[in-house]
């Protein structure tokens, strides 16, 4: 069974992330440390002891559609309410709508917790915070009043309505239609697939945010608005009113996250109402809302990252388990009596630490984009500036890395089990399945990807990239002028990774700055892969000397496996972006 690591947690947001310091110079208001650790700890007992005891059951069941409603697994109602009540829902929203105003790093900790224990479960309340940022940064002072309040409260949930059956990513292409009302609203017409708990029994009311296109818009993302759609209309004084003209018109059936309904939606076909449409109201203005929507997708990815993160937990902790448990032959060196337990035998051990690595730094990254986000908006001028280029040049790679080491990290657990992983019930093929479709939604990895080398890499010509890479350097001159043998060759290889990183990254702006971007492009993916696993060396050595300075030296074991048994894939990596395009486009003939 799940058990939040807490203190784990809390030392990669205090001394890896930068938390602790961001309290000492008082960016973050009357925040202790005592306050970050009650929050965490009742987050973890939370998520152990209510939230992953009722993964199995919504793993199992499922959600259904029964008689045009959707009906969530058993106990999953109880413990939204229990959820919602215990203000998890509120920790980052304004205090003027019943927020509690904290620092994003604490929420993306808790939602880590949240989706260890169950990821179908979380991805509701995961989609409302997404639509409580979008409507508290771009809606009306009306929308505001009546809508967030409920929506912080977890009293209402909401969702996020992009894709159509025609149109994945490629947003320009979308049908879905908005007409204006001379009553200032706007009547909704279309159909969006793949609704994140776009309808549901828990809550008595969903507020959809959903992109439409007006009739006079300009053709392509140009041209695209958005609109808050509720469930059931409300009155002016916030009760609950009639039906809006929208509804679930079946599940999808998926290969994991089976316990979160994932929903078409059809808007304006006359089911509900005296008249065909959705009643809507506009969230910004008219032919912006791609860059409202941007609001909401860009928290997610990084909320998305951190179910990256969740799964490589829940996995690694159930393999060393069972590792610890499971005995077959005798591993070299093994005097016990009979079979070793197969934690003992080298290729098991080594899935395992390889599996904890992925793990750590992976959360560490995710962390160290929250930070940047907490801190772009507890500053001013270039400090904000920086700041905020700091949190768009990680969310890409923080979203990317962390799902792929989700699914590898599964996988891995899974060959731990042997032949018993491939047995549902032992509960490590759930991990895998729920853990797949991390890289595919918020933008699949590809367009992170592509969104890194074209549009991060330039900020402020290349400069923000090539001052953090001299930052990660720092904590690798620290490692070397530690002395501690325990390090073994972790300064070498960390040396190595980020010449990788820094030679890729030349290259590639070279690239972009010639108007060659199909070659960026081509090593795109690799270059992601290559940033990832160097901050991954980087941080898990922060985390060490940190750990060191406090009189323990528990990480440096881990710290000196990465950087001796994983990082040292930066060198093909490099070579696969530099080099890799002339094969890959001469390899696109046999498609053709």
């Amino acid at each position: 069974m799940y058990k939040a690591p807490v203190e784990e947690i809390a030392f990669t947001l205090k001394h890896v992330a930068g938390l602790t310091k961001a309290i000492e110079d008082g960016k973050l208001g009357e925040l202790s440390d005592d306050l970050v650790d009650a929050i965490l700890s009742e987050a973890g007992r939370f998520a152990s002891d209510e939230v992953a005891p009722l993964a199995e059951i919504g793993d199992r069941q499922g959600a259904r559609l029964v008689d045009g409603k959707v009906i969530v697994p058993d106990g999953w109602d109880t413990l939204y309410r229990a959820w919602a009540e215990g203000g998890w829902n509120s920790l980052t929203a304004a205090e003027e709508f019943g927020g509690q105003a904290l620092p994003h790093m604490l929420n993306v900790a808790a939602l880590e917790m949240w989706n260890s224990g169950s990821m179908g479960f979380a991805l509701g309340p995961t989609l409302t915070m997404g639509a409580v940022d979008a409507v508290t940064a771009h809606g009306s002072d009306e929308l505001k009043a009546k809508y967030l309040p409920k929506m912080v409260s977890g009293e209402w949930t909401g969702t996020m309505n992009l894709t159509e059956p025609h149109a994945g990513s490629d947003l320009g292409v979308m049908k879905s239609r908005a007409e204006r009302r001379d009553d200032g609203t706007y009547r909704i017409f279309g159909q969006k697939i793949y609704i994140t708990w776009g309808e549901h029994d828990i809550t008595e009311n969903i507020i959809h945010l959903v992109l439409a296109r007006l009739p006079d818009a300009p053709a392509g993302t140009r041209g695209i608005s958005l609109f808050l759609v509720p469930k059931y209309l409300v009155n002016d004084d916030g009760s609950i009113g009639a039906r809006n003209d929208l509804y679930c018109h079946s599940l999808e059936h998926k290969l994991g996250i089976h316990g979160s309904p994932t929903c078409t939606m059809i808007y304006g076909d006359g089911k509900f109402g005296d008249e065909p449409g959705a009643i809507g109201y506009l969230i910004g203005e008219e032919n912006k809302g791609l860059a409202c929507m941007f609001t909401m997708m860009n928290n997610a990815r990084l909320a998305v990252g951190m179910q990256g993160v969740a799964i490589c937990e829940a996995a690694t902790q159930k393999a060393v388990q069972y590792a610890k448990e499971r005995t077959q032959g005798k591993a070299p060196g093994w005097t016990g009596q009979g079979m070793s337990p197969i934690i003992e035998h080298p290729d098991v051990a080594r899935m395992l630490v390889t599996m904890k690595a992925l793990t750590q730094g992976s959360r560490a990254i995710c962390y160290v984009c929250a930070h940047a986000t907490d801190m772009s908006h507890h500053a001013d001028g270039d400090e904000a500036r920086h700041w905020a280029e700091r949190a768009a040049l990680l969310t890409p790679i923080a979203k990317s890395f962390a799902t792929d080491a989700g699914v590898d990290v599964a996988s891995l657990g899974i060959q731990t089990h042997g032949g018993m992983g491939f047995i549902e019930e032992t509960g490590a093929a759930r991990f895998w399945r729920d853990s797949r479709i991390a890289p595919i939604y918020e933008g699949t990895n590809g367009i992170q990807a592509a969104d890194l080398v074209t549009r991060k890499l330039p900020l402020s010509n290349g400069n923000h990239v090539r001052g953090y890479i001299t930052e990660l350097k720092q904590v690798v001159n620290a490692v070397r002028a530690s002395n501690l043998e325990a390090f073994g060759e972790t300064a070498a290889r960390l040396d190595a990774s980020l010449s990788d990183l820094e030679d890729t990254t030349e290259w590639l702006l070279s690239q972009l700055a010639a108007g060659n971007a199909s070659a960026a492009l081509a090593g795109a993916t690799p270059y992601q892969r290559l940033f990832g696993l160097a901050l991954t060396g980087v941080y898990l050595a922060k985390g060490a000397l940190a750990d060191e300075e406090h009189g323990r030296d528990n990480r440096l074991a881990l710290c000196r496996f990465a950087a001796e048994n994983l990082i040292a894939e930066t060198a093909a990596l490099k070579d696969r972006v530099i080099n890799g395009e002339a094969s890959l486009n001469a390899a696109k003939a046999l498609f053709a």
